[in-house]
């Protein structure tokens, strides 16, 4: 729900460039907790024009806690929708990861920027990814 009211209220107003960082855990599953405040990972999302055109956290390394959260997200999940725990993934973890990030950028969303566009249609890279008409 907070996710929800956050793109619904506070991310239309994000005109200038604007970083949010330390997101809920439970919106994260896949991301290091913050030290001293397991509640929040170490996430950041950068805002321009109410777009979000990055995302980037700290990858969750630990095989233990990862399978936690993906146990949590599983009960927590509304009846009907299909979801399990990602056992390969989880073993994979146990072999060892290093400490590891990522960050992705939305290209087409800075490509809407850059030519004033309000729909991803208008800039997508791809045509025959487009509609027929």
């Amino acid at each position: 729900m907070l996710d929800h009211v956050f793109k619904k209220t506070v991310q239309p107003a994000l005109v200038n460039p604007t970083y949010v960082v330390e997101y809920p855990r439970a919106v994260s599953p896949l991301a290091k907790e913050c030290p001293g405040d397991p509640s929040m990972t170490e996430r950041f999302e950068l805002f321009v024009n109410g777009l979000e055109v990055a995302n980037a956290y700290s990858e969750l390394n630990d095989p233990r806690e990862q399978n936690e959260r993906f146990v949590e997200e599983v009960r927590a999940q509304r009846p009907g929708r299909a979801k399990v725990v990602d056992e390969d993934y989880i073993e994979a973890l146990g072999y060892g990861m290093p400490p590891a990030g990522g960050l992705g950028i939305g290209i087409d969303r800075i490509a809407m920027l850059l030519t004033d566009t309000t729909s991803l249609r208008e800039v997508i890279l791809f045509p025959q990814m487009r509609p027929r008409r």
